[in-house]
This record gives structure tokens, sequence and C-alpha cells, in this order.
């Protein structure tokens, strides 16, 4: 048993809590979807739904951003290297 601290978990089973922003665009475009389904309140000029989906498109990349930083900046504490260094 190489590598592995006797009451630590194995060093295969790390958890990386900064990847469950990777869940935020199936929420926003599959879970939510349904409630959001609507035409008559206006924003900004757009029904709603339209204006929902535009949202969850902007915040797609950011939420992917998010999980990138904080995994990257994970790896960079526990001294791991993603390819970068």
């Amino acid at each position: 048993m190489r590598n592995q601290s006797p009451g630590g978990p194995p060093p295969g089973s790390r958890k990386r809590p900064a990847l469950l922003w990777l869940l935020l665009p199936y929420v926003l475009f599959l879970v939510v979807l349904p409630l959001v389904n609507r035409v008559t309140p206006t924003v900004l000029g757009l029904p709603f739904l339209f204006f929902w989906m535009l949202l969850a498109t902007l915040l797609t990349p950011v939420s992917v951003w998010l999980a990138r930083r904080g995994d990257h900046k994970r790896g960079r504490d526990d001294g791991l290297t993603g390819g970068r260094a």
C-alpha cells in the first residue's frame, strides 16, 4: 500500500468540490426550465423564457471558469500540477 496514509482515503478518491460548479448549466437548462417556461413577463423586451436561456448561456462559461479556477487552485495547494506549472 504505497502512497496511502494509514487513516486517509486512497489516493485516487480525492474530493473536488470546485467541480460542483459544472452542475450549474445542467440545473439552469434542464431542471429549472419547466418552471420558467413563460411568455407573459418580459425582461428587457424579451419573453421570460428567452431571457432565461440567454442568462443560462452567459452563465455557463462563468461556471466552467469557476470550476477550472477552483480545481487548479486546489491542485496547486496540494502540490499537484495539471500539465502547466
